[in-house]
């Protein structure tokens, strides 16, 4: 087997991986990349993150047609689906952006591996696969990702009863989709289906849906999901679920009637990906979730080894992975590299989008904190008014004596795109004076986030 020398090896193409490998290379890094698909982006490009947004995208344009365009005075007239072009439409978008990675690594002369990578000792990475190898490094990061958690007694057969990657392909609508778990993917890709006809039932283990979201924002979204034609189940710990027949699924859960159904999607949370990895062969212990353990500047027990993404402690976030695949790296060229928690925004992108930084209300109580509260309806804003999205608002933490910004919270038009500016104050660590005095162009939605930090100091404008 050929042994290859390089600065710094990265294990694992996706977000966090190629970002890092990208960062260390135009750092100077003569770097590495080992990666088992053919195509690089990981889990979030190619059966994550952005097909499951195309597919939002695409379903979301349906329902409109069906119904919102005849209050825009737009006529239309008999709509059919073609759920064929929609799945192409969303694997070329895939095929784009997994090409411009690509394209990505060949400018900053990154090298590719393409297999598994296993630790074979201080410095060693070993590549099983289409072209195996040896690899030796200073560095090595570890930024293998996450899988989809199991369920005891739910027997996936990767069709009929399967995960998001099964979701993300059906080749129909279903007739009925039972959803087990209502967080972020649950919700999400029950709403792809739910748009376009099928009957959706969520089964929850908790008494209220997206776990550890604001629990107002997640009231709200309960009522506004279930007009939509959800139908939640809460407190629900299912036993099972098995397929039936050629077509047909049972779920089974404490309390209530067994469901019949014919698709079934387990989203009850994610895992790290460190199985297999050969941690053992340079002392690295994962915890019990199976995560690497981390010190500062991401550095495992293991000299000259480091880990980020999902493989580590913190939210399983896309965009937390590849910051930390910059910091990372930038510490290892400079001995400085930096990521705030605290500024790590989430987005859930139903209809309306959902999107949080910062602190809860739950765990500003739970902690202590003293905060003021101000918030803002889309109702009465113009620019949502005109788009004929007016459910929701933008919820706004302060602390009670600095006035620093603690934690935003919107449920409402595009939550995704304005929560942008929330995190930006958090990081600067701004007062929500300072977004109430920051001019806001009219007519936009940005002017509620505006609104919502008047009426922290109870002075809102428009309310």
């Amino acid at each position: 087997m050929d042994v290859h020398r390089h600065d710094l090896v990265v294990i694992g193409g996706g977000p966090g991986g190629y970002v890092a490998a990208i960062r260390a290379a135009q750092l100077g890094f003569d770097t590495a990349c080992v990666e088992q698909d053919k195509s690089l982006g990981g889990t979030c490009v190619r059966i994550g993150c952005i097909p499951s947004k195309a597919l939002l995208e695409s379903s979301e344009r349906f329902h409109e047609a069906h119904h919102a365009f005849a209050s825009h005075g737009i006529g239309v007239g008999e709509l059919s689906l073609d759920l064929e072009r929609m799945m192409e439409r969303k694997a070329g978008i895939v095929r784009q952006l997994t090409g411009g990675i690509d394209g990505l690594f060949k400018k900053h002369k990154i090298a590719r591996y393409l297999g598994t990578g296993r630790l074979d000792g201080p410095g060693r990475v070993v590549v099983e696969g289409d072209t195996p190898a040896a690899l030796e490094a200073r560095h090595i990061v570890i930024a293998t990702g996450s899988v989809s958690a199991p369920l005891k007694g739910v027997e996936l057969d990767g069709d009929r009863i399967g995960t998001s990657t099964e979701a993300l392909s059906y080749p129909e609508v279903p007739r009925h989709l039972v959803v087990i778990g209502a967080g972020v993917i649950g919700l999400e890709l029950g709403s792809v289906w739910l748009r376009l006809g099928a009957k959706v039932t969520v089964l929850e283990y908790l008494d209220h849906i997206l776990p550890g979201m604001d629990l107002e924002i997640g009231r709200e979204a309960d009522k506004l999901f279930r007009k939509q034609g959800f139908e939640f189940r809460l407190g629900a710990r299912v036993t099972s679920a098995r397929r039936t027949a050629a077509e047909s699924c049972v779920v089974e859960a404490d309390g209530i009637e067994p469901i019949a159904c014919d698709r079934v999607l387990l989203a009850v949370g994610r895992r790290p990906n460190t199985q297999g990895l050969g941690l053992d062969s340079v002392g690295i212990v994962p915890d019990k979730a199976g995560r690497v353990p981390v010190g500062e500047n991401f550095a495992t027990a293991r000299e000259g080894v480091y880990a980020i993404g999902d493989v580590i402690r913190g939210p399983m976030l896309a965009h937390k992975a590849e910051d930390e695949g910059v910091a990372c790296v930038e510490y290892l060229a400079t001995g400085h590299g930096h990521v705030n928690y605290d500024a790590i925004p989430a987005v859930v992108y139903t209809q309306p989008e959902i999107a949080s930084v910062g602190k809860t209300e739950e765990e500003l109580q739970a902690a202590g904190t003293p905060y003021r509260k101000g918030a803002f309806p889309f109702m009465a804003n113009g620019r949502a008014k005109a788009l004929g999205q007016t459910a929701g608002k933008v919820k706004i933490l302060a602390h009670a004596q600095t006035d620093r910004v603690l934690g935003v919270h919107i449920i409402g038009p595009r939550a995704g795109d304005l929560i942008a500016e929330a995190a930006a104050a958090i990081e600067f660590g701004a007062s929500s004076e300072d977004i109430a005095r920051t001019c806001h162009a009219h007519p936009t939605l940005a002017e509620a986030v505006k609104e919502a930090a008047l009426a922290v100091d109870g002075r809102p404008l428009n309310l």
